[in-house]
């Protein structure tokens, strides 16, 4: 888990939503709006239909944020992920794991 000053709060959450035009993966869409900090903040949407429970949900969510641990200190960006609803997440299949953990590093390098 990663300090609550590096996550996103839901209204800036929905400010970078709203304001920058997003990179697609297959499963997974970043939305990056530059912030006036030395540092990278992040917040992941993942809705109800791609995850069957809620100790999924923060399974993935958790994941996410060890994925973009790394990535904290190398710029000043707010930047949002948002699972499609066509994605089922299940953290038991190995495939899907992989998958959602390249979709995340991609666009991490896209947004550079």
């Amino acid at each position: 888990m990663i300090q609550k000053k590096y996550r996103l709060k839901e209204r800036e959450t929905q400010k970078v939503l709203r304001k920058w035009k997003p990179f697609f993966s297959y499963n997974t869409v970043s939305n990056s709006l530059p912030n006036r900090l030395w540092y990278n903040r992040f917040a992941i949407v993942i809705g109800g239909k791609s995850v069957k429970t809620n100790v999924e949900r923060n399974y993935f969510r958790r994941f996410f944020y060890d994925l973009v641990t790394p990535h904290l200190q190398t710029g000043s960006f707010d930047t949002v992920f948002v699972v499609k609803t066509k994605t089922k997440l299940d953290k038991n299949e190995k495939r899907i794991h992989d998958s959602f953990k390249n979709d995340i590093l991609f666009l991490l390098k896209k947004r550079k």
